[in-house]
């Protein structure tokens, strides 16, 4: 068996820089094992660290089995070189050290403050989620817990990482229980938490930054909380603000007064839009009926109404079901973007618009259906709906 990589992260996470012996290679070259590394493998839900080993681009790093490291290349390395230097992109292993501390802080706190466990955790380019054992999780507790994670953040606790037999680590309490025999590696928020973890952290609770809890959604049994933490945070803050600042300037307002100023609006635009339903209803039944006294009865006494400036399925819809207030009608629409076609039948006219339509398309190459009274489907173009209205129009098929 290959042997295993020594994890430099595991005892010091601020290490970027090191040089380290090749141990194996992929044939491509895009896959190198060293015998010592400082990248960071996609685990326990962090994401891998990136960086430069020689010459070429960290884009992966893998946690393989025999406890050995894969570091994938875009490219391949310095040819047959026997040691290779590395140098970890430390922005971007920072800002994920800030998350995970981050989330062993939240996760204690909830714990802490309401009992509620965390059962799973996310850590995303954007933001990060955590699941806990909860129902449902209200505004005042998440707004308890963000308080008392940035008040443990400004107390600058220190974040420390042992090495613990698991019996002994088990003995001392840990924030959840382990599995693993052996020898554990323990990560300590200072009077706040203890629990195993293989990840990077920060060495204190300041480091950790801002801590912003920003959603909450329902995941089967639990909660899944919405989390950014340190510069991500205050990236984030910015970015809200200015979104906040632009629509408050649209507005002619301050920022302060945005929220109950769109409320008010979108209440005056619930009641505009009832009302503009209202009217679209009362049109639907004017136009209908003018329709529909202009139209000449045939031998049965049945009216046939067509209508071709619908602008859209909703509105021919709407005065199909107002031409059913009337006596003896057919209505027959018809909208050419996209091409398609409405029957619709009041129930003394002796038609049955499903049956009767679907014949009609069925033979120009459409689809559709529908029930008795109502009825509409598609065609392949103007000119063959055109073809299904003229034959619908003159003389609509006795149902």
């Amino acid at each position: 068996m290959s042997e295993g990589t020594t994890r430099l992260y595991y005892t010091d996470a601020y290490r970027t820089d090191f040089t380290s012996r090749v141990v194996g290679r992929s044939e491509d070259g895009l896959r190198v094992y060293l015998a010592e590394t400082a990248f960071y493998p996609t685990s326990g839900g962090q994401p891998h660290d990136v960086g430069r080993l020689g010459a070429a681009r960290v884009v992966d790093v893998v946690d393989e089995e025999g406890d050995r490291i894969a570091h994938v290349l875009a490219s391949p390395a310095d040819g047959d070189a026997t040691e290779l230097r590395g140098t970890v992109d430390w922005t971007h292993r920072f800002d994920n050290m800030q998350q995970h501390s981050g989330q062993h802080l939240l996760s204690a706190v909830f714990e802490d403050l309401f009992g509620f466990k965390t059962v799973s955790v996310h850590f995303g380019a954007e933001s990060s989620t955590l699941d806990v054992d909860a129902e449902s999780i209200s505004r005042q507790q998440l707004v308890a817990c963000e308080a008392r994670a940035n008040a443990i953040v400004t107390e600058a606790r220190p974040i420390g990482v042992t090495f613990e037999d698991a019996a002994d680590a088990a003995r001392s309490g840990l924030r959840k229980a382990s599995d693993r025999d052996g020898t554990l590696r323990i990560v300590s928020i200072d009077g706040v938490d203890r629990s195993a973890c293989g990840g990077t952290h920060v060495r204190s609770t300041a480091e950790i930054g801002a801590v912003l809890v920003r959603s909450t959604e329902k995941v089967r049994r639990a909660t899944r909380v919405e989390f950014i933490c340190g510069s991500r945070a205050i990236a984030r803050a910015r970015r809200d603000f200015e979104s906040l600042d632009r629509i408050a300037s649209s507005l002619s307002a301050a920022s302060g007064d945005v929220a109950a100023l769109v409320s008010a609006q979108a209440e005056r635009l619930k009641d505009g839009e009832t009302a503009r339903r209202k009217l679209e209803k009362e049109l639907a039944v004017f136009r209908t009926k003018a329709l529909f006294d202009a139209a000449a009865p045939d031998t049965m006494g049945v009216r046939t109404i067509v209508i071709r400036d619908a602008t859209s399925a909703d509105e021919l819809r709407g005065m199909a079901q107002a031409a059913f207030a009337l006596p003896r009608v057919v209505v027959v629409g018809a909208l050419t973007n996209p091409p398609s076609v409405l029957l619709a039948s009041s129930e003394d006219s002796g038609l049955d618009a499903g049956r009767v339509l679907k014949d009609r398309l069925a033979k120009a190459g459409g689809r559709g259906g529908g029930s008795a009274r109502i009825a509409q489907g598609s065609v392949p173009d103007v000119q063959t709906l055109d073809a299904v209205v003229a034959a619908l129009v003159s003389p609509v098929p006795p149902g």
